[in-house]
């Protein structure tokens, strides 16, 4: 097995992304517990058309999607052997994004496992350019049953759009940089001091759901880590000091899942960012889903000017 090299087609053998959201274009197999994936990156990539689009990046959060994905490559035989079930990033922490990666770079993404136990995997990953080292994580892959969802969603509530719905998307849009189809919230209910409350709706019809196997579609956790993270540019950069300015993801300190998110659900995003230094963001969020917690995540981002 070892110096084993898997294809695309290997890969969805193992995997269920699809296109747009497979991180992975090759993967070597260096050992039991050491596996290297490469990603190289085409400004042909759908998502450089919304994350920053004058000076396209590749955003963190596909980072630490691609690290998880090669996680998976490495313990699902250990976690799900007959393939049934859905393997998760049940928690992922100490995420420092120390580089950008840009329309052009190849990026290497390693994995080495560290643990696996009880039903769950504990993998250290990082991945680099040939500028060094880019993103590193401590990611805890669990699994659970493909369940679907049970119950019809509670209609027309506080967060439903309305004509005293405080920022639209358009109104988004003049806070933050990113656009289709990197804008992940439709609507901004409410921003009281330090918090925000910001709404997205999941629906089928995006692309991150596109060709999902035996249409097991759940919204990826990396994504859930940007939405938070968006609405917590847009309560910093709302303030008037940080008119014109932008929000850099640096770090995740800790995100957590509790349950999966299906198209269908209205997500309520809820994050509390402090007044404090005039070059940092930091704060604390949640999702929930017909008021159940589903996420949680910690992170800073940096403010800086255009």
């Amino acid at each position: 097995m070892s110096g084993k090299v898997l294809s695309v087609k290997d890969l969805k053998n193992i995997l269920p992304q699809r296109y747009p959201m497979l991180m992975l274009d090759r993967v070597c197999v260096v050992s039991e517990t050491e596996y290297i994936g490469l990603k190289t990156l085409s400004i042909n990539e759908l998502f450089f058309k919304g994350h920053f689009p004058d000076h396209p990046i590749m955003p963190g959060v596909l980072q630490v999607e691609a690290m998880k994905q090669l996680a998976q490559v490495a313990v699902s035989e250990q976690l799900d052997p007959e393939g049934k079930n859905d393997i998760y990033m049940r928690i992922v922490e100490k995420v420092k994004f120390r580089k950008p990666n840009l329309p052009g770079d190849r990026v290497k993404v390693e994995a080495k496992v560290i643990d696996v136990a009880n039903g769950e995997a504990v993998v250290e990953c990082k991945t680099s350019n040939n500028s060094g080292l880019t993103c590193q994580a401590k990611i805890t892959l669990a699994v659970r049953p493909k369940s679907a969802p049970e119950v019809m969603p509670e209609m027309w509530n506080e967060y439903d759009k309305s004509d005293n719905t405080l920022m639209d998307v358009s109104q988004i849009k003049e806070l933050v940089p990113h656009r289709y189809p990197f804008l992940l919230i439709d609507n901004i209910a409410a921003i009281e001091d330090e918090q925000v409350v910001a709404i997205k709706n999941v629906s089928i019809n995006e692309e991150i759901f596109a060709n999902c196997p035996d249409d097991y579609a759940v919204l990826p956790e990396s994504l859930q880590c940007e939405i938070i993270a968006q609405a917590g540019c847009a309560c910093v950069l709302s303030r008037p000091e940080n008119k014109g300015k932008l929000g850099l993801f640096m770090s995740i300190g800790h995100a957590e899942a509790f349950a999966p998110i299906f198209p269908g659900d209205q997500m309520v995003c809820k994050i509390k960012v402090p007044p404090g230094s005039s070059r940092f963001g930091k704060g604390k969020g949640t999702i929930t889903v017909n008021d159940k917690k589903v996420f949680e995540c910690s992170l800073m981002f940096a403010i800086v000017a255009p």
